[in-house]
């Protein structure tokens, strides 16, 4: 008798909350806006380091210098002291800067603590070679190193459990608390208890129309919702303003599915993918930079389908390298251990599913 295969669900469970932590101050990322938001945010950390002390931050790097990289090929900014400053990858849009240090924890379902002083921000053009000197790059810079206005890592935190609801002017609430999906009527303990297919749009409640023509709908029952792909989309896309495809179709954006985002031709394959299968786990992992999108194949049913992504935040402060997404045993976006740690080191579940990992 063949084995029934196991599915990604089949996994141990523990506690179920998310706690943000982010930049305090006076611009903590805008969580304290409104007074009944203020009260509804999760504990926020401080951690300032040397560097942003020194002036760092303020863009008072002294003597610059730039150099090549390989593997992939990239420019590395340095300062005089030979501390990286910046890191631009040919082919993608997705950019480290080095600014005040932060600490990202989710006490409720993980000891880990992410203290990283990486801020990762979406250029407007795809990095080449020389491109420090063109003017949209100069402008690009002058804007943002150094800046603490929201990041790529401050808006997948802003999602996750009791984080605070932000509005636009019209009233759409496009931030706070993200949950999986709905209930899966045919869900059993253990196995698809939430729905998949919760993009963006569902989260907003309002309809969106991309640059292919395509108009999609929410639907109700999937309102405040994301899905693991859909919680990528909502970060590099709705927020940082990737460019999106309307489903897993060929063009100049992101795909809908980790299937279709992980085989697209977007950004620069950092991990490329060699297969799906257990054997194909990656050798190495040491290229991952913080902001890569990772892909991993989970669940058996998904045949050669790669069925989960998420965001890789670097190093934790007990050396594991940690990212955030979005999954239903955890019931939204998360970097705590319910469904699996989220560790990339090891021979946990994670670790051991990796299969591809992108820089957009």
């Amino acid at each position: 008798m063949t084995a029934k295969p196991k599915s990604r669900r089949s996994r141990p469970v523990l506690h179920a909350a998310t706690v943000l932590a982010l930049l305090a101050g006076s611009a903590y990322f805008t969580y304290a806006l409104r007074t009944q938001e203020q009260a509804q945010s999760p504990a926020v950390h401080v951690v300032l380091d040397s560097k942003a002390a020194s002036g760092i931050a303020a863009g008072e790097t002294g003597a610059q210098k730039w150099e090549r990289v390989k593997s992939p090929d990239r420019s590395v900014l340095r300062d005089g002291a030979g501390q990286v400053l910046a890191t631009f990858t040919d082919g993608a849009r997705t950019a480290t800067l080095t600014g005040p240090s932060r600490t990202f924890t989710e006490p409720a379902n993980t000891t880990s603590r992410v203290v990283t002083e990486n801020w990762v921000r979406l250029m407007p053009e795809p990095w080449k070679q020389g491109a420090e000197t063109q003017p949209w790059f100069k402008e690009w810079f002058k804007k943002y190193f150094g800046s603490q206005e929201d990041d790529l890592f401050a808006f997948a935190f802003q999602y996750g459990d009791q984080a605070p609801v932000k509005k636009d002017a019209q009233g759409t609430a496009y931030a706070g608390d993200a949950s999986f999906g709905p209930l899966n009527p045919a869900g059993s303990a253990g196995n698809d208890l939430r729905l998949e297919q919760s993009d963006f749009y569902d989260y907003l409640g309002k309809p969106y129309a991309f640059r292919n023509g395509v108009t999609k709908q929410p639907q109700a029952p999937r309102y405040r919702a994301m899905d693991c792909s859909g919680f990528v989309r909502t970060v590099f896309g709705y927020r940082a303003r990737y460019p999106l495809l309307s489903d897993d179709v060929a063009g100049a954006g992101l795909p809908r599915t980790a299937n279709g985002m992980a085989r697209s031709a977007q950004g620069k394959d950092v991990i490329p993918l060699g297969g799906v299968g257990p054997q194909d786990r990656p050798a190495s992992i040491d290229v991952l930079q913080p902001g890569d999108v990772l892909f991993f194949k989970l669940d058996a049913r998904t045949k050669d389908r790669l069925d989960h992504t998420g965001i890789y935040l670097g190093t934790d402060t007990d050396g594991h390298q940690i990212f955030i997404s979005s999954r239903e045993e955890a019931d939204g976006p998360t970097i705590g251990d319910k469904g699996g740690a989220s560790r990339l080191d090891g021979n946990g579940y994670y670790a051991t599913t990796l299969r591809s990992a992108k820089r957009l």
